[in-house]
């Protein structure tokens, strides 16, 4: 008579004479606590699922959404134009009819601050942007390729960074900008200057970020199975050093618009007819006991962008931190 009872050596033999049952067996990683460890996310994907956790990022994201509708899309908030004037109505109190009142050329301010958006945004995204693809690019050389380069490039960054971003800018656009040029030559003007002055800080901190990654392990694991040295430097290290850089860009975003309108309050940024809130608030100062209302209000739309962004950074840096989890 056969004997079923009779098991082949085997892990189901094992489990049998363990007490364990089949069905319990797994072949996936294991936690200490014997649960299934969860799949392994990126950087990125877990500052996302930290972020949509923070009421702060949607409450940031919300202001920066419509702050960027009233720069792409002005006409959806206003149907008056920035200049069409009612020199009858000059220095008109805040009303139902016109929400922000009326300065002195008579001109409607709630639809001068909306369409004031576009160039302090314009001016703020794109020099965050460059600056961020100029800095980031040479830290990430210098970081990566040490020796000369990194030496040079460091140099190089010290004399940019030791002349003042504000008062550098003031220099510049005094010197070499001229009172009838158009609205995109002006923009591009003070952007390639706050961009030439603002991309150190971005190399020093990406340099910075790039040699903490450089010695991990998959680092090393990538160039000794013979990766070149440019599928390093952008598939495996630039990925991990990033993270930094985009939090810092994205808080030096409310900085550069709060410096266009500071360079257009002093009179050397954008000029009339360009509509901005920097310049609204020059034209506003001078009627401050007059007509307080004209400098209220433009300056509290610059606020509240400036703070949109910041919030959007800090919360953007809490999320790629580890310890503040």
């Amino acid at each position: 008579m056969t004997d079923f009872s009779h098991h082949e050596p085997g892990a189901s033999g094992a489990a049998a004479e363990s007490g364990v049952p089949l069905g319990s067996l797994s072949t996936g990683p294991v936690e200490p606590d014997g649960g299934a460890a969860a799949p392994a996310r990126s950087p990125g994907a877990e500052a996302w699922r930290e972020l949509r956790r923070k009421p702060m990022f949607w409450i940031s994201a919300t202001v920066i959404f419509v702050f960027l509708l009233m720069a792409v899309w002005p006409s959806l908030f206003t149907d008056i134009g920035p200049r069409d004037a009612v020199l009858a109505d000059r220095w008109a109190k805040p009303s139902a009819e016109h929400w922000f009142g009326r300065d002195l050329q008579g001109y409607d301010l709630y639809t001068r601050c909306i369409y004031g958006a576009r160039a302090s945004i314009l001016v703020g995204l794109l020099t965050a942007t460059l600056t961020a693809l100029v800095g980031g690019f040479l830290g990430l050389i210098a970081g990566y390729m040490g020796g000369i380069t990194d030496t040079l490039l460091s140099r190089l960054a010290e004399v940019f960074f030791a002349i003042p971003l504000l008062l550098g800018a003031i220099i510049f656009l005094f010197s070499f900008s001229q009172p009838n040029d158009g609205f995109f030559k002006t923009v591009m003007s003070i952007v390639l200057i706050l961009v030439i002055l603002g991309w150190p800080s971005v190399f020093r901190l990406m340099r910075s970020s790039v040699l903490q990654v450089k010695p991990n392990d998959y680092v090393q694991a990538a160039r000794a199975l013979g990766g070149s040295p440019l599928r390093i430097a952008f598939r495996h290290i630039l990925p991990n050093a990033i993270g930094p850089v985009i939090v810092v860009s994205t808080i030096n975003l409310g900085v550069y618009i709060a410096s266009e309108a500071a360079l257009s309050f002093l009179g050397i940024g954008l000029q009339d007819p360009t509509v901005s809130w920097g310049q609204m608030i020059d034209e506003g100062s001078e009627q401050i006991r007059n007509a307080p209302h004209t400098l209220l209000f433009p300056a509290g739309f610059l606020s509240a962008a400036v703070l949109g962004f910041i919030m959007l950074g800090d919360t953007i840096r809490d999320a790629f931190d580890p310890k503040s989890r």
